[in-house]
C-alpha cells in the first residue's frame, strides 16, 4: 500500500514538475522586482544593473555549463556565434534596458503584472509566423485564444487608467529604504514595458531553432549572459 502511494506521488510529481517550477520562477521574479527596484531607490544605475547582473550570471553558469554538458556541446561555428549575439540583444540588452528602465516610471506591481503577457505575445506572434497551430474546433486552442484575450484586455486596462491609490491595511513586513523615483509618466513607462515584453516574446520563438542546432541549453545560457553582459557595459558607457 505505502509502495502505491508512494509510487503515486512519484508519478505526480513527475507530470506536475513543469508546472511546479514554473510557479517556483514567477515567485523568484516577483521578489526580483522588488530588489531590484530597492537597487534604484539606492541610486544604482539601471544598465550597471544589468551589467552586473549578467556578469555574475555568466560565472555561476560557467562551471555547470563546462562539466554537465561537455560531451553534447557542439563546436560553436561564426554562425551560431552570431545569432548568439543577436539573442544576446533581443534576451538580455535591449530587454532588459527597456525592462527596468520602465521601473522607473511605473511600479513593480505593474510591471509584474505586464510582463506575464510575454507567454500571450508569444503564442500571437508564433501564431502569425504559423509556428503555432491554432484550432479552434479543439478545447485547448479555444482555451489558448481565450486566455491571450483576457490576458490582453486586462494590461491595456491597467494601462490605460490609472485610479485611485490603496493604503496598506496592516504594516510591511519588510521596509526598503532609499529614496524613492518619481513615477510621474506611466505612459513612457508602460510603453517600454510592452516593447520589452514584445522583445522577450521574439526571443523565446529564436531560442527554441537555436537550441535545435546547439543542444546545449546551459551553455547556451552561459553565453548568453557574458555577451549580454558585454553589450550592455558598451551601452552604459555609450549613455
Amino acid at each position: 500500500m505505502a509502495e502505491k502511494e508512494g509510487g503515486s506521488c512519484s508519478t505526480i510529481y513527475r507530470r506536475f514538475k513543469p508546472h511546479f517550477l514554473m510557479v517556483l520562477t514567477q515567485v523568484g521574479y516577483t521578489f526580483l522586482y522588488v530588489l531590484t527596484e530597492a537597487c534604484f531607490n539606492h541610486g544604482m544605475n539601471p544598465h550597471v544593473h544589468i551589467t552586473y547582473r549578467h556578469v555574475v550570471a555568466g560565472i555561476v553558469m560557467l562551471p555547470f555549463a563546462y562539466f554537465l554538458e561537455r560531451k553534447k556541446r557542439p563546436k560553436l561555428t561564426l554562425a551560431l556565434f552570431l545569432e548568439i549575439f543577436v539573442l544576446s540583444i533581443l534576451g538580455v540588452s535591449l530587454t532588459l534596458n527597456m525592462y527596468f528602465a520602465s521601473l522607473r516610471y511605473t511600479s513593480p506591481t505593474f510591471l509584474a503584472a505586464v510582463v506575464n503577457t510575454t507567454a500571450s505575445l508569444t503564442f500571437i506572434i508564433a501564431a502569425v509566423l504559423r509556428l503555432e497551430v491554432v484550432d479552434l474546433r479543439d478545447p485547448r486552442g479555444i482555451a489558448k485564444v481565450l486566455g491571450t484575450f483576457v490576458s490582453l484586455v486586462g494590461v491595456t486596462i491597467m494601462t490605460l487608467y490609472k485610479g485611485p491609490a490603496i493604503k496598506n491595511l496592516w504594516h510591511s513586513l519588510v521596509h526598503i529604504q532609499g529614496k524613492s523615483p518619481i513615477h510621474e509618466n506611466w505612459l513612457k513607462g508602460s510603453i517600454l514595458t510592452v516593447a520589452s515584453c514584445i522583445a522577450w516574446s521574439i526571443w523565446y520563438i529564436m531560442q527554441a531553432f537555436t537550441l535545435k542546432r546547439y543542444p546545449a541549453p546551459l551553455s547556451l545560457t552561459a553565453w548568453m549572459s557574458f555577451v549580454g553582459a558585454a553589450q550592455s557595459a558598451v551601452f552604459t558607457a555609450i549613455v
